[in-house]
């Protein structure tokens, strides 16, 4: 059965929409799924589902998370393979340098494409990269130049209602936890 990763956009963050994990993951396990695990609080819930269709699985979702949290729910769904294609198809080099570097992936959702989002992606020269891959726009910026960095100006874009952004360590991890079980 396939294995799938839902990345909720949105809650958890400033006081808002606040989502206990037991919770989230109950209501998870009320739509059928199994293996239902979820990792930080950030909202990121591992699940195999009996049945495939990630489009119509992610409107599903959405709706039963909307019903039971009464807020506006925006996942993006990426399968296990999909997951390990992000992974292997970072560029060279990117998280092998965590003391000179910030790496984010930020994970697209449809109509949103990596090239639409890669010519819109504010960025300051000499600090920060961006490279796009399948769904998902690799970014890095430079520790010492942080605070310059153009990557927070992207929450007040019309764009970032189809993007949520994970750390590269916390993308690893859940490919790890989807490989394991």
């Amino acid at each position: 059965m396939p294995r799938y990763v839902a990345l909720l956009r949105g809650i958890n963050v400033g006081g808002n929409n606040i989502i206990r994990m037991t919770a989230l993951k109950a209501c998870f396990e009320k739509q059928g799924f199994a293996d239902v695990v979820t990792y930080i609080q950030s909202g990121n819930v591992l699940f195999t589902a009996s049945a495939s269709g990630a489009a119509k699985l992610a409107v599903a979702i959405e709706s039963a998370l909307a019903a039971t949290f009464n807020y506006k729910a925006s996942i993006v769904l990426r399968s296990q393979a999909e997951m390990r294609a992000i992974v292997a198809g970072a560029p060279a080099g990117f998280g092998t340098r965590p003391d000179k570097f910030r790496y984010d992936v930020i994970f697209l959702k449809a109509p949103l494409t990596a090239a639409a989002a890669l010519e819109d992606m504010p960025m300051k020269p000499g600090g920060d990269q961006a490279h796009a891959g399948r769904g998902v726009l690799y970014f890095s910026r430079l520790i010492a130049k942080a605070t310059a960095s153009r990557l927070g100006k992207v929450v007040a874009m019309a764009m970032y209602k189809n993007m949520t952004i994970r750390n590269w360590n916390t993308t690893t991890k859940l490919l790890h936890m989807l490989d394991a079980v």
